[in-house]
């Protein structure tokens, strides 16, 4: 472009001295926003919620004062229609309240044109019905050493006015007569009660028990004047408990794995038993000497037969529905078998837990536990005597042992056929080859 401006004579501006700046540039111009609007510190102790609830989206100031428009545009339709007449009314009027019995006059605030309604309020003023009686039942019924017709007039009067408050009828109760105690008060109220009750042929009857209740006050009272000595040391003693009761828990579980484990080689030791029974008896060539049944094992396991369960009188409240809760020694099949059983009797499976109920019903369940066991050791009995039978039959041909198929008692076993009589005429093998 310089040489063509050359050619044409033409004026070409200056050549600009070459420097740094031409070069690289000069630095670019920060762009500068204008300054938004100043956010203000919420205050100490005010909750974020509420200090939000200050401002709204264009994080603008609340106004000082309260007005009437929103913006520019105001409200878009009026709130309140004004008109031109006169507003109601109102007067002080008076008015009584009907659970009163002094016919005091009280006035309020209303209006005029509104009909005269009872009082709201009266509905609340409930009373006691304090039962009344005549000269004739006092004194055929109601009277009491110690306590005279007068002091009982006192009494069922006491109780009218303060409506059972009993607190407040032993403190204002008349020192003409002998001081009385809250529970003293409340024995004689409930007793007459109580009586004239039964006189007019109603059967609930509430009796109340004012030795227990003293006793429980004295109780209630030695237990907030304990001091700290023996807050700790009852702390201790509970601590103490906590760790007998998981040392009892960890020896109970431990029984229970060793009761596994016997049981499991047990049912090891029964498998060649039940093979030797499937066998028919022409293939028993060498029978063995008959095995004795070991009664007193059976007379001892029936004696722990049973379910031994925990005893609930530890040291604070418990429910006495878990009295009747199975214990964890009770395996599945067991429970199962309780189950069926009580079904079949038509009872329930989980009773009201009363006291009496508890204890019979837990009876209950033992003993069908125990029969269980029992039936157990009857069917091992029949095994060993059918067992029995089969050797005698292989050892003396041509010759049979009449025992009976199904005994219905260890009694009847014991009456029938004892297992040492069996082994005295079955005999040894060698004496029985001999022979």
């Amino acid at each position: 472009m310089a040489d063509v401006r050359d050619i044409m004579e033409l004026e070409r501006p200056p050549t600009p001295e070459i420097t740094r700046e031409s070069i690289l540039g000069n630095d670019k111009t920060k762009k500068r926003f204008p300054p938004g609007p100043k956010v203000s510190k919420r205050p100490e102790g005010m909750h974020r919620e509420v200090f939000a609830l200050l401002y709204n989206d264009n994080k603008d100031a609340p106004p000082l004062f309260p007005s009437d428009t929103i913006g520019n545009n105001g409200y878009k339709q009026t709130k309140i229609k004004l008109g031109m007449r006169k507003p109601r009314k109102w007067m002080w009027m008076p008015f009584t309240n009907p659970a009163r019995s002094d016919n005091a006059t009280f006035y309020h605030w209303r209006r005029p044109s509104d009909e005269p309604k009872e009082y709201p309020f009266a509905k609340f003023n409930k009373k006691v019905d304090i039962p009344k009686y005549t000269d004739q039942e006092y004194n055929l019924h109601i009277k009491c050493e110690g306590w005279t017709k007068e002091e009982t007039d006192h009494l069922m009067d006491l109780a009218e006015r303060f409506d059972l408050r009993f607190l407040v009828m032993a403190d204002r109760y008349d020192k003409q007569f002998p001081k009385r105690s809250v529970e003293d008060l409340k024995q004689r109220y409930y007793k007459i009660c109580g009586i004239l009750y039964k006189l007019n042929g109603d059967k609930k009857v509430y009796t109340y028990d004012a030795d227990h209740e003293r006793r429980r006050k004295e109780q209630l009272k030695k237990l907030y004047e304990r001091k700290p000595e023996q807050i700790e040391e009852e702390q201790f003693l509970l601590g103490e408990l906590k760790k007998i009761e998981a040392r009892k828990k960890e020896r109970e579980r431990k029984t229970q794995d060793l009761q596994k484990l016997i049981s499991q080689a047990d049912s090891q030791s029964d498998a060649p038993k039940r093979n030797e029974k499937k066998l028919p008896k022409k293939k028993i060539t060498n029978p063995s000497r008959p095995s004795r049944i070991d009664t007193n094992h059976i007379l001892q396991a029936l004696e722990n037969a049973g379910i031994k369960f925990p005893d609930y009188k530890n040291s604070g409240v418990s429910l006495r529905s878990q009295r009747m809760k199975l214990p964890a020694n009770v395996g599945q099949k067991k429970s199962k078998g309780i189950e069926q059983i009580l079904q079949e009797m038509g009872l329930e499976l989980n009773p009201t837990p009363s006291d009496e109920i508890c204890q019979h019903f837990n009876e209950l369940r033992s003993d069908m536990v125990l029969l269980m066991e029992i039936k157990g050791a009857l069917v091992t009995c029949e095994y060993e005597l059918q067992s029995l039978r089969h050797q005698y039959e292989a050892l003396n041909p041509g010759k049979s042992l009449s025992i009976p198929q199904q005994l219905t008692s260890n009694t009847e076993v014991e009456a029938k056929l004892s297992t040492s009589e069996i082994i005295d005429v079955v005999g040894s093998p060698d004496t029985s080859s001999n022979a």
